[in-house]
């Protein structure tokens, strides 16, 4: 499996209530756009890149010259994206410190396979994971 998809499985794996206060057990990619793509952009490099959604941005990332969304799944249609350059000022303002820890820390940990059956992902245990 390639770093892009260890680090899109570490992230799904990672999602929890702790990375984003739109999180729920049927949606957890729910409000994790910005998070999720400091996060890629820490562990893959490549750009931070960002696209109008009605009212909002969203970000994502593109990595070796391909354009990755690590949470596109959160919308019904497919997006038409813009691949406006932005950078991690930008994306942080769609989160804060603690979910940034919080998700950057459990993709770490997932990634490193340093898990030992404690808190797998942000704000619920392994037995409490989807």
């Amino acid at each position: 499996m390639g770093q892009v998809a260890n680090v899109r499985k570490a992230l799904e794996a990672s999602w929890g209530p702790g990375s984003s206060t739109l999180w729920t057990p049927e949606r957890p990619v729910a409000g994790h756009c910005g998070v999720s793509t400091l996060v890629a952009f820490d562990h893959l490099g490549g750009e931070i890149l960002k696209t109008r959604f009605g009212d909002i941005w969203h970000f994502y990332n593109r990595i070796d010259g391909e354009r990755v969304d690590f949470t596109d799944s959160q919308f019904e249609a497919p997006l038409a994206y813009s691949d406006i350059p932005s950078n991690r000022d930008e994306a942080f303002a769609d989160t804060n410190a603690e979910q940034y820890r919080c998700l950057g820390g459990a993709v770490a940990r997932y990634l490193g396979k340093q898990s030992s059956g404690g808190q797998t992902s942000c704000g619920q245990t392994s037995g409490e994971h989807p």
